[in-house]
């Protein structure tokens, strides 16, 4: 068995040897790509998202939307406890003379709860889409930004400095970014 164990050093020996051995005609290859000089510029997507002005409008809408369905639910929800209430009073001073009657209310209850939930989960799905497409907008609209400044300017990369441990403030471009965004953005007044 030792011997079968130098005879595999030997051979790893021998191989390590050749592989080592470079032939005198060939000429390391140049790599032009690394003696480029990259142009590469961040920004701050959070002082976008500030300071673009439709990113500012697509919030406020969006907070105009939330504060919609909160009214709704609110306004839902008063419906129904008004019901409920005026329900428990009919009970209490023995407003019910059929029992069909009190099942009545107690469906039409039933009945208001069940169309408050469709109503309000079909509103809160479409502000979900609202939200989506809108945010698809946002994107779009800076990725398109994006590649014309970038390409106007030279820079080979933009990067996002989210995505970054460190770079050196000199090379950020947010301001200029932000600047070209808002100068580019036509507010479309909703009618």
């Amino acid at each position: 068995m030792n011997f079968s164990k130098y005879l595999m050093i030997a051979a790893i020996a021998l191989a390590a040897t050749s592989c080592n051995e470079k032939p005198a005609t060939t000429a390391p290859a140049k790599n032009t790509a690394a003696t480029e000089q990259l142009k590469i510029r961040y920004i701050d997507e959070d002082s976008i998202m500030n300071n673009y002005n439709l990113a500012k409008d697509i919030n406020e809408a969006m907070l105009r939307r939330q504060n919609q369905l909160d009214a709704a639910q609110q306004q839902r929800g008063n419906e129904i406890n008004k019901f409920r209430s005026q329900m428990e009073q009919k009970y209490k001073n023995n407003g019910y003379l059929t029992e069909e009657s009190f099942n009545a209310d107690q469906a039409k209850l039933q009945k208001m709860g069940s169309d408050a939930e469709a109503y309000l989960g079909g509103l809160q799905q479409s502000i979900q889409n609202e939200m989506t497409q809108s945010q698809v907008q946002l994107l779009d609209s800076i990725n398109n930004f994006m590649k014309e400044y970038a390409k106007q300017k030279g820079f080979d990369m933009v990067l996002r400095k989210s995505a970054t441990l460190y770079i050196d403030p000199k090379f950020d471009v947010t301001n200029e970014v932000i600047e070209g965004l808002n100068k580019r953005y036509n507010k479309v007044e909703k009618k």
